[in-house]
């Protein structure tokens, strides 16, 4: 794809996740701290076209990385991870999604990560996230990846806050990297 194709597609989801994602007004966030606007990537995510951006633009981002599959940590990365894997497969470079739960199943085999049959033990993985504020929960997802024999190459961010998070990942050993940040969104 030409850089002007993915400069529009950029500018495009931008202004999807203003008008769909971020909202002016008191929050806790996840991390518990408190913060004076939000972002909901999942209403950009489970919109069509911002799904199909947030994929597109992700792929275009790790392409040229050496992975085996793309997930992260449910429920925020679920429609990414799939809109990744479906712009991976139209691409013909099919990329299988998987999904990091919050904890274990509970009935069943009682897995952490589902669609893992769809990776080899040792598959290289991206994991994507839709907000990172501290960057904990990437952490954590990528513990757990890890222990169930997967190798972690990237993080991926939808949106970094710029809240202390990537310096955290980056801390931690891991590359990262995200589309948009706080700044861009915010201004």
């Amino acid at each position: 794809m030409d850089s002007r194709n993915v400069r529009e597609e950029r500018r495009r989801l931008l202004e999807i996740i203003k008008e769909k994602s971020y909202e002016k007004r008191e929050v806790t966030l996840a991390s518990g701290r408190k913060s004076d606007f939000y972002i909901d990537c999942r209403q950009t995510t489970l919109n069509p076209e911002g799904a199909y951006l947030v994929g597109r633009v992700i792929y275009d981002m790790i392409r040229g990385m050496d992975i085996d599959a793309v997930g992260g940590p449910t429920m925020g990365a679920d429609p990414i991870a799939t809109a990744i894997s479906i712009v991976s497969y139209i691409e013909g470079r099919p990329l299988p999604a998987f999904i990091v739960r919050k904890e274990p199943k509970s009935h069943g085999l009682g897995l952490w990560l589902e669609g893992t049959k769809n990776v080899r033990n040792g598959g290289r993985v991206v994991i994507v996230e839709d907000v990172v504020t501290t960057g904990s929960s990437s952490i954590k997802a990528v513990k757990r990846v890890e222990e169930e024999g997967l190798v972690v190459k990237a993080i991926v961010a939808v949106v970094d806050r710029e809240e202390s998070g990537a310096d955290n990942i980056v801390d931690a050993g891991y590359d990262f990297r995200s589309i948009f940040t706080k700044t861009d969104i915010v201004g």
